[in-house]
């Protein structure tokens, strides 16, 4: 990777086994299921792919385990031509999410961290070069919180923090993140985390973020579209309206087009209309890396009328 080029991903490897099922049971309840699917996943593994498959370079630091899902978390990664060599293989358990999905489309995560969990900031250290060189750096909130704040503290070039699930990162190197990536809910958890005003206001909770000395930030908001916002100015964007089959992932793809439009210099507001259009597109097909377009696929348009 030449010097200020190029993607870095930091995060989760998972193996996703995905269970499909009328609705999702209420607590205590038994339901039968349709089918389960063993697919690749993990969060970084997810917006590796995405931005790959839309042209970008991207490199992912992560690590799998020893057992049989370790080929299976990494097999779309692969044939995304995402650069591996930085995946560290560890004895152990690779990552798992169990993942339930319904008619409506909606789903439910459990997620065990396996060889995640032993991302240390040593081992991030080591892919330092990589890290330094990237003219976008990914992170998200599946690794330990000291290994994510070690990539964000090396990072040269900018930082895209999607912080999900929100943990304890050291807050100087969280508000390097531009920009902070965050659906409505961890964004009122990230925003009480750093002691900022409660609100159940999107834009609200988005402008105390700001306030905070976050340079931008990009709130998700589902079938909503995003709020986008820097220098003090707040832009919503519509989202296209299809029907959602499999929810599963669509954030992550919503990031890794936003990192591969921002690593070609598009601004954040354009980089945003494109993200939103691209997880939009995910939602139509079931699975999260297997539903991901490429860049020869055609995306569905957003509505017309006031916007970013």
């Amino acid at each position: 990777m030449s010097a200020g080029s190029g993607i870095v991903v930091v995060g989760s490897i998972n193996a996703d086994l995905v269970v499909t099922a009328h609705r999702h049971p209420r607590p205590g309840e038994t339901v039968a299921g349709r089918s389960m699917t063993v697919l690749p996943g993990g969060k970084g593994a997810n917006q590796a792919v995405a931005a790959a498959l839309l042209g970008a370079e991207v490199t992912l630091i992560g690590a799998v385990g020893s057992d049989a899902y370790a080929d299976v978390a990494l097999s779309v990664l692969t044939t995304a031509g995402v650069d591996l060599r930085p995946v560290q293989r560890t004895a152990g358990a690779t990552g798992i999410a169990v993942i339930q999905v319904a008619d409506d489309g909606e789903n439910t995560i459990v997620v065990l961290p396996g060889a995640n969990a032993g991302m240390t900031p040593g081992l991030v250290k080591a892919s330092a070069g990589a890290i330094r060189e990237a003219a976008v750096v990914v992170v998200q909130g599946e690794l330990p919180a000291d290994a994510t704040a070690a990539a964000i503290r090396l990072a040269a070039g900018r930082v895209i923090v999607n912080l999900a699930p929100v943990i304890a990162v050291d807050a100087a190197a969280l508000l390097r993140a531009d920009p902070l990536v965050v659906n409505e809910h961890e964004g009122a958890l990230v925003l009480a985390h750093l002691g900022g005003p409660t609100s159940v206001d999107h834009g609200a909770v988005v402008e105390g973020l700001l306030g905070l000395g976050f340079a931008s930030v990009v709130m998700t908001l589902g079938d909503a579209g995003a709020l986008v916002a820097e220098r003090g100015v707040l832009h919503r964007v519509p989202a296209p309206q299809v029907t959602a089959v499999d929810t599963t992932g669509a954030g992550d793809a919503f990031v890794g087009a936003l990192a591969a439009r921002l690593t070609a210099g598009e601004p954040l507001r354009d980089a945003v209309r494109f993200a939103v259009r691209v997880g939009s597109s995910t939602v139509q097909r079931p699975g999260a890396q297997p539903s991901y377009p490429t860049s020869a696929d055609e995306l569905p348009a957003l509505p017309e009328g006031p916007s970013a």
